[in-house]
């Protein structure tokens, strides 16, 4: 591996993942049985009624939270993945003109920012094929990759290979994309990139842990950068994810630390390379084709 490089020779490739969830949470009035639970507030609602507070606040991501986090990025001309639940991106149309404009790659979170995993195959299928159809209606592009919301199912794997995806990024296991061979049925197997996501790196953190402030993310942000910096230079190339949410760093009081980290990024633009989820597994690909055996 020490012989591969990412283009232009960098070592280390930074995957920022702009995460569009907003108006496709659960509520009461899409059907659900209960509100979203996951409230900057803490309120985990388990009784059939809207949660109009949370609503806002996850509304506030699109009217808001995304153009502080946009602007930072847009203005360094950083290619991003941008995840997205299609019905959000069908609600902000403003939201996905910009996304579009500015080049960054959409890759699928689903249809709806839902729990999959209690899903019946055929109801995947249709979930997965639908998110797929919806972005491509919005943006113009079909999906080349997949995020789950947390978990996924068993046949996850196979459906999205029947769906054309290139990769799925529902992993958390290595500094690098790979191969993963998926069982089709009947004794074949074909292959699905992962490439590698992160949470200990992500702004959820700041919702989910109280104590957890915008300083802290960053010091630990930084870090994270610095190490994999070091260690590729020293021992070949490796790859880093960012995870943001509008309704999350892109608050006012919160927006600082990611532009601190991206000023610091800006620092060592000279071997770092900042790309696509669908730009770094082509890349990789590309380098290391897949092998039966492996």
């Amino acid at each position: 591996m020490t012989d591969f490089t990412w283009p232009e020779g960098k070592k280390l490739a930074l995957s920022i993942v702009v995460n569009v969830e907003e108006g496709s949470e659960m509520s009461v009035a899409e059907g659900d049985k209960k509100p979203e639970p996951v409230d900057e507030l803490g309120v985990a609602l388990s009784i059939p009624i809207r949660n109009y507070m949370n609503e806002s606040n996850y509304a506030y991501g699109i009217n808001a939270g995304a153009d502080r986090i946009l602007d930072l990025i847009d203005e360094r001309d950083y290619r991003t993945t941008v995840t997205a639940a299609g019905l959000a991106l069908e609600r902000a149309p403003k939201l996905v003109e910009r996304i579009v404009a500015a080049g960054h790659e959409v890759c699928s979170h689903g249809w709806r920012w839902v729990h999959q995993f209690s899903m019946k195959e055929d109801r995947e299928r249709d979930f997965i094929r639908h998110a797929a159809d919806s972005i491509e209606t919005t943006t113009g592009a079909r999906p080349k990759g997949w995020l789950s919301r947390y978990l996924h199912t068993p046949q996850t794997q196979r459906l999205l290979l029947e769906e054309g995806y290139l990769y799925h990024m529902d992993n958390l296991s290595a500094d690098m994309p790979f191969w993963q061979s998926v069982d089709i049925g009947e004794g074949v197997a074909k292959p699905l990139l992962v490439v590698p996501y992160a949470v200990d790196t992500n702004d959820m953190k700041l919702w989910t842990s109280p104590s957890y402030t915008p300083q802290d993310w960053l010091d630990y942000n930084i870090g994270s950068f610095d190490w994999l910096l070091r260690e590729s230079a020293a021992k070949g190339p490796r790859m880093t994810s960012v995870g943001l949410h509008l309704r999350v760093i892109g608050r006012p009081g919160r927006i600082w630390a990611l532009e601190k980290f991206l000023q610091h990024v800006d620092s060592h633009r000279d071997a770092v390379w900042i790309a696509s989820r669908a730009d770094i597994a082509e890349a990789w690909a590309a380098a290391h084709p897949w092998e039966a055996s492996a």
